[in-house]
């Protein structure tokens, strides 16, 4: 197989799986990464579809990168745009008919499996470099292009302006601050400090010896 034909594999397997441990977290419902905390607060507070707000929000994203930096856009941008939505959406609703009313430890399992599986998603999807999603842009273009501050500095700031964004859309949407933590909870700290170490681990394991590196 092409190098470019794995490549292409790899980003549409890495936004997909990413997709399917987006939903494990929702099952969870112990915290999510910090920008789907974003959507979960935009999905609580506008009456659509997540699969079709998600690519809305996207699609307003991407005009940044359009103006800003279009080295960020490629296949996976769109993979990412039009696919990642709907696949959370379908595998949540998928997975609440096998796993009803979940107990602390299946919750704690579900947390456990999704952190996994989206670290090892984002090392195939980063690995092969056929670009970025949306958000990765915003930091990306910040810290490289207007040299505002070191990339690890920079995500955190947005990370951070999502998480508040989204805590702020669902009161607004009629949520209450007991229901906060199911999305901006453990599972946003976990996420934050230790996908780094793990997607790193899963690249040099996984990722590129798919490519024969």
């Amino acid at each position: 197989m092409k190098q470019i034909h794995r490549r292409i594999l790899m980003s549409l397997g890495g936004v997909l799986v990413g997709a399917v441990a987006v939903g494990i977290f929702k099952i969870a419902a112990l915290g999510v990464d910090p920008f789907q905390s974003l959507m979960s607060g935009l999905d609580k507070l506008i009456p659509i579809p997540f699969g079709t707000l998600y690519m809305i929000v996207n699609a307003v994203l991407l005009l940044f990168s359009l103006v800003f930096n279009r080295h960020n856009i490629g296949i996976a941008t769109f993979i990412n745009l039009f696919l990642l939505g709907y696949v959370t959406q379908f595998s949540y609703e998928l997975l609440q008919k096998f796993i009803v009313d979940p107990s602390m430890p299946v919750r704690f399992l579900c947390l456990a499996v999704g952190i996994v599986i989206i670290c090892i998603s984002a090392a195939l999807y980063m690995t092969a470099d056929l670009g970025v999603s949306t958000y990765d842009s915003i930091a990306i273009t910040m810290a490289d292009k207007w040299k505002w501050g070191k990339f690890k500095y920079i995500r955190i700031g947005t990370d951070l302006a999502c998480v508040a964004l989204g805590v702020l859309c669902f009161l607004l949407g009629g949520g209450t601050w007991a229901d906060v933590p199911t999305f901006a909870g453990i599972g946003t700290i976990i996420t934050a400090f230790f996908m780094g170490p793990l997607i790193e681990f899963f690249r040099v394991k996984i990722a590129l010896p798919l490519l024969g590196k």
